[in-house]
């Protein structure tokens, strides 16, 4: 079993490849390359970002979700933006309903409440979160960085730094939260060190969740979820967040079979953010933003599943 759970996640992992290697290789173009001017036009656009973000998502297979954690560990989009992408994104859905010849209408209308909801979700998030930053600096900016190597680093790179002040994202972030020594090699260079530490990473994950989930059955996290109205709307949701494409294999063939409601079945499918997550917390310095962060996605699957079942609405 070990064998076929480690070839399972290599094969899952070496699909990830091309979306992590471009991620990075746009963020180095970005950051020593364009610098100010194409920064300014990122932000700029970052205003219809969730929009953007919640229709890219609706490809399958959950490199997106893995590329927009990335981009947003380097500044490139905004926290909405990012959780559109993760709300929006169906992982195995579209494949598995397109296998079992599921009605064209079906899932269309299934994809166009994922990208709705991604996007006002999206909008949301970014207004409140502006508003928070505005009230309280200190929230979710970096820290002044303290070590005087850091300091003149920062210096040469144009972004000049006084005591007290914070700063964005950027590629610099993950070059000193990694150590990888990657910043006098090229744009390739480093989006290819980037890349290896982060598909070793997710592999060695992938393996580890393929076997708690072989360990304890999809049957009985299965049997879990079933007849629990709203409990079921928050398992379903935890099931939703397992970082494996197993949760969505779970989630849509539960609802194919009638078990789950569409309620249940919006609220794990939305939670279900695939490798996303897991980039995240190995990209982005944080851990209690990448909490939030996963906190709030894990939060409005499950209020979005309850207004679903309250309202009745089917498919």
């Amino acid at each position: 079993m070990l064998i076929d759970l480690c070839m399972d996640a290599l094969l899952d992992t070496v699909k990830l490849v091309p979306f992590l290697f471009i991620t990075y290789l746009a963020m180095e173009y970005l950051e020593h390359r364009t610098k100010e001017t194409s920064k300014q036009m990122v932000k700029k656009a970052g205003r219809f970002g969730p929009l953007i973000g919640s229709v890219v998502g609706m490809v399958p297979q959950c490199g997106f979700s893995a590329a927009a954690s990335g981009f947003y560990a380097g500044g490139v989009i905004s926290v909405g933006t990012l959780l559109a992408i993760f709300l929006s994104t169906s992982d195995e859905m579209l494949p598995i309903f397109l296998s079992e010849s599921v009605p064209a209408a079906v899932i269309w209308k299934i994809l166009a409440l994922k990208v709705i909801i991604g996007a006002i979700t999206g909008f949301f998030i970014d207004f409140v979160w502006k508003r928070i930053k505005a009230k309280r600096p200190d929230f979710n900016i970096r820290k002044h960085r303290e070590h005087h190597h850091e300091h003149t680093h920062l210096e040469e790179h144009g972004h000049h730094h006084h005591h007290g002040e914070h700063h964005e994202k950027s590629i610099h972030d993950l070059c000193e939260k990694d150590h990888c020594g990657c910043e006098g090699g090229g744009i390739f260079h480093s989006a290819l060190i980037h890349t290896g530490q982060i598909v070793l990473f997710l592999f060695l994950i992938s393996v580890a969740i393929g076997f708690f989930v072989e360990t304890v059955g999809r049957e009985q996290i299965a049997h879990v979820i079933v007849n629990q109205p709203v409990l079921g709307v928050m398992l379903a949701g935890l099931v939703g967040m397992i970082p494996n494409c197993a949760a969505s294999v779970i989630i849509t063939q539960l609802y194919l079979s009638g078990i789950l409601g569409v309620g249940q079945m919006m609220a794990g499918l939305l939670a279900g953010a695939g490798v996303g997550i897991l980039v995240l917390f190995r990209t982005n310095k944080g851990a209690k933003e990448n909490l939030l962060i996963a906190g709030i996605l894990y939060g409005t699957s499950v209020i979005w599943g309850i207004l679903i079942e309250l309202m009745g609405i089917t498919l």
